[in-house]
């Protein structure tokens, strides 16, 4: 699956804040689940800053 940062960020812009939501949004870490970590860390520094 080819997720990109930025549509991990607009789908937290969007007001998703968990790694549930933003897997439903983009199918993100939903396939062998080897970047969850990454992603859940992408997660927290874009909720972050949306603030």
């Amino acid at each position: 699956m080819n997720v990109t940062n930025g549509m991990i960020k607009d789908a937290v812009y969007a007001g998703a804040s968990t790694l549930k939501e933003v897997q439903e949004a983009t199918g993100a870490a939903t396939v062998c689940g080897a970047c969850t970590e990454d992603v859940e860390h992408l997660i927290e520094q874009f909720v972050k800053e949306r603030g």
